[in-house]
């Protein structure tokens, strides 16, 4: 089973924001998890739990997602950049 990628609209305008190489380099893992979107090492707690997260480490970059099953989507919450948590606290605040 295949899962879609849909944004929340605030994520898309931050996807925008982002340089075109940070963006290539997410698309890349989004595209890995399509097939198993359910990646224990990336799992959240807290707040978050039910979330899961990509990280570019070389850049600080994170991007959230849930996995709405029941739609065979995974739905992109937040992405920036991971100074002081601003973009799991933005996460938390989106999270359907």
């Amino acid at each position: 089973m295949i899962f879609s990628i849909e944004f929340d609209d605030r994520a898309l305008k931050e996807w925008y924001k982002l340089d075109k190489s940070i963006r290539e380099h997410f698309k890349k893992k989004l595209c890995k998890l399509q097939e198993n979107p359910y990646v224990e090492s990336a799992r959240l707690h807290g707040d978050l739990a039910g979330c899961f997260k990509i990280k570019l480490k070389k850049s600080g970059f994170r991007l959230v997602y849930q996995v709405l099953d029941d739609e065979i989507v995974i739905w992109i919450i937040a992405v920036g950049k991971r100074e002081d948590e601003k973009v799991y606290h933005i996460a938390s605040q989106r999270k359907q």
